[in-house]
């Protein structure tokens, strides 16, 4: 049995490698080396590796972060906002580039990579993305941080529960998978999405985990014949039931007789790509956060024109290709250029128009909504092995959020995706885990040195 005990060196327990865990154990170790404090930061890890879930990333190459961290792409967005203000007011102490205006970075997540030697470049939206395009090169600036710090990593080392201390004063008990016990007077619960309740001591408040932000399922049988083809569009997200109010019909150019009875969740511009079973692509990806099964997907094919104006575009496209043509527009010429020809097929089809034949005087009324919204009911998620993030863990409120402790359980914390918070694509939620998983680090490190 490893640990603390008279005379032996205080252990911080960091359980989970991933972006989160090894947040933590730099921040940790690097506060007890610079305190020249005697203890110890173990991260365990149960697979062979740290670092696999950060190589998996952004296919590969890790949306490590976003230029614009909003809080309101989170999940109990509240929450995120006060852990995200404290873990600032922090890195200013912890971060020596946020220590001096001269070489502050827009945030205490940039500061703390940039130190450790990580460069990067921004893409749309505020994606960032390391400068190597590899997420091998943000796990290599992670891992040889921690050996700097001398953070000891215990790999096939699973930790299956965590008990609490019996004594104040006393460690927590940590019973690994093979029935070995060790010790530790600090735990950083950093699992990701793969926190089970078992893991937790009995009382804290706990949701399980549940894949999201990933493919959506949908009914038809057409999105087959689409397999892997990618428009640049918009989906949007209506819940039937309910109803759309007047000012948010104005806003996005809904006409007064148009989806009566439901009600617009939310819309996403973006990447849309067709598959067997339904849509992905990152505007699926993001409003998975939110679909449930009996909502309906609007695929809208131009999300430039509103709906309103719709008509009026497809007449005045009609009239400009009749003159460069030279002969009556048919369908096919319609949507040729707009459209790739199986989509076309899909279009056609839905509005009941024959793509040979000249259009007809009143049809442009008719294929209006159908490229403004090509309805697909939504029967769940798609393909699960996809879904980049999980929604449950940690209930938020039984944490601290100026060290992401434990209430209940003192010298517990709770980072990354262990706890109930996720948002949407574009980096944030990589960002949370580094942001949480320091604050832990520095917070545990503090506690051990009080």
């Amino acid at each position: 049995m490893n640990g603390s005990g008279v005379g032996e060196a205080k252990t911080i327990a960091i359980i989970g490698g991933g972006a989160s865990g090894l947040a933590a154990a730099v921040a940790a170790g690097e506060a007890v080396r610079d305190a020249e404090g005697a203890a110890r930061v173990v991260v365990y890890e149960a697979f062979d590796r740290v670092g696999r879930s950060i190589l998996a990333t952004g296919n590969g190459r890790c949306n490590f972060s976003n230029a614009r961290p909003g809080e309101g792409d989170y999940r109990n967005a509240a929450f995120v906002r006060r852990v995200l203000l404290e873990f600032e007011g922090q890195a200013h102490g912890h971060v020596p580039s946020q220590a001096k205006t001269s070489t502050a970075y827009p945030n205490g997540v940039l500061g703390f990579f940039s130190d450790h030697g990580l460069m990067w470049r921004e893409e749309g939206e505020g994606r960032l993305y390391p400068l190597a395009n590899k997420a091998a090169s943000v796990l290599d600036c992670l891992r040889a941080a921690c050996t700097a710090a001398g953070v000891e990593e215990r790999v096939e080392c699973e930790v299956a529960a965590v008990e609490p201390p019996r004594a104040e004063g006393s460690p927590f008990t940590l019973r690994l998978a093979d029935g070995r016990f060790e010790r530790a007077d600090a735990v950083i619960v950093a699992v990701g999405g793969s926190v089970a309740r078992g893991l937790l001591p009995k009382g804290v408040p706990f949701r399980e985990p549940e894949p999201t932000l990933g493919p959506l399922a949908t009914e038809p049988r057409w999105p087959r014949r689409l397999d892997n083809i990618r428009v640049r569009g918009a989906l949007e997200l209506w819940r039937p039931g309910e109803e759309t109010p007047p000012e948010e019909r104005g806003r996005h150019g809904l006409p007064m007789d148009t989806h009566e009875g439901e009600r617009l969740a939310s819309r996403e511009v973006g990447e849309v790509m067709f598959r067997k079973y339904g849509v992905s692509g990152i505007a699926a990806f993001n409003l998975s956060r939110l679909a449930e099964p009996g909502d309906v997907l609007a695929v809208d094919f131009v999300p430039w024109v509103r709906l309103c104006d719709m008509e009026a575009f497809l007449n005045r496209r009609r009239k400009m290709l009749r003159a460069s043509l030279g002969h009556d527009v048919t369908w096919d010429d319609m949507l040729r250029g707009m459209v790739l020809a199986p989509v076309a097929d899909v279009l056609l089809e839905a509005a009941a128009l024959d793509g040979a034949r000249p259009v007809a005087k009143g049809e442009t009324t008719v294929m209006a909504p159908v490229l403004k919204g090509l309805r697909l009911p939504v029967t769940g998620l798609g393909d699960v092995r996809q879904c980049q993030v999980h929604r449950g863990g940690v209930s938020v409120r039984a944490v601290d959020d100026r060290t992401c402790e434990v209430r209940r359980v003192p010298g517990l914390y709770v980072v990354g995706e262990a706890l109930d918070v996720d948002a949407a694509c574009g980096g944030f939620n990589l960002h949370w885990a580094w942001a949480s998983g320091l604050l832990a680090g520095w917070s545990a490190a503090g506690r051990l040195r009080a």
